[in-house]
C-alpha cells in the first residue's frame, strides 16, 4: 500500500513545530530531516531537539556528511527509520548494526549522480532505499523521472525492499512515480505549502492508491 509522507524541513525550531502541528492531525508517518551545514545548507534543528506526536511512525533523513553522532542520539528517540547517504563518511556496517540492535530500520539515500550499483553489496542490510530528486535541505526540486531506473534495478535485485522517493511529488506526477514502484512518497512543498494540506495529502493518497 503507497504511503504518504510529509516531510519536516525546517530552518529553525520554530518552523518545525509549526510544520509538524500542521500534518499531525493526517499523517500516519512523516519524515524529518536534518542536516549538518555540509553535505547540506544547515537546518538549526538539533538531533536532540526533533520530536514527533505520539501513534506518527518517524523517519529521520540525515543529511549529514558523518552521520553517526546524529545517529547515536537520534536513535534514541526510538524513530521507525533512520536514514543516512550513500555518499556520507563513516562506516555503514557499524551504523545498519546499531539501528537494527534498537529495533530501527536502515535506509539509505542516493543523490540523482550516485548509482543503485554503489549500494548493492550492502542491500542484505538495507530496509529502504530513499531516491532523492530535489534540494538538500529546501522544499521544492523536480521529479526527475529518468531516475525510476534506480527504483526498476533495486526492486530486481531485493523485490521486497521499500522505496521512496524525495523532490517534486505533485498530483501530476504521483501516478507515474507510483506505477514506476515507488513504496513511500516523502511530501515536502506540495502538503506545506498548500492552502489545505489535509486536502493536499488525501488527494495524493487518492491517486497513489488508485494507480497501484
Amino acid at each position: 500500500m503507497p504511503v504518504i509522507c510529509p516531510s519536516i524541513t525546517a530552518k529553525n525550531k520554530e518552523e518545525y513545530d509549526k510544520q509538524i502541528k500542521k500534518v499531525a492531525h493526517f499523517a500516519h508517518r512523516i519524515q524529518i530531516d536534518l542536516t549538518d551545514g555540509k553535505l547540506a545548507p544547515l537546518l538549526k534543528v538539533q538531533p536532540n531537539e526533533a520530536w514527533w506526536p505520539v501513534g506518527v511512525k518517524a523517519d529521520f533523513h540525515l543529511m549529514f556528511e558523518d552521520p553517526f553522532l546524529a545517529v547515536k542520539i537520534v536513535i534514541e528517540h526510538k524513530p521507525h527509520l533512520i536514514i543516512v547517504h550513500a555518499e556520507a563518511k563513516g562506516s555503514f556496517e557499524a551504523f545498519a548494526s546499531r539501528c537494527h540492535s534498537h529495533g530501527v530500520k536502515v535506509g539509505v539515500a542516493l543523490l540523482p549522480k550516485t548509482s543503485p550499483q554503489a549500494i548493492e553489496g550492502a542491500l542484505g542490510k538495507i530496509d529502504h532505499v530513499l531516491i532523492f530528486s530535489g534540494h538538500l535541505g529546501s522544499f521544492g526540486g523536480h521529479a526527475d523521472l529518468d531516475l525510476l531506473h534506480k527504483v526498476h534495478y533495486l526492486k530486481e535485485r531485493k523485490p521486497e525492499i521499500e522505496i521512496g522517493w524525495d523532490g517534486g511529488i505533485t498530483d501530476q506526477n504521483i501516478s507515474l512515480l507510483a506505477s514506476g514502484g515507488v513504496d513511500v512518497f516523502d511530501v515536502g512543498g506540495f502538503i506545506q505549502s498548500s492552502q489545505d494540506p489535509e486536502k493536499a495529502f488525501h488527494k495524493l493518497q487518492r491517486i497513489a492508491d488508485e494507480t497501484q
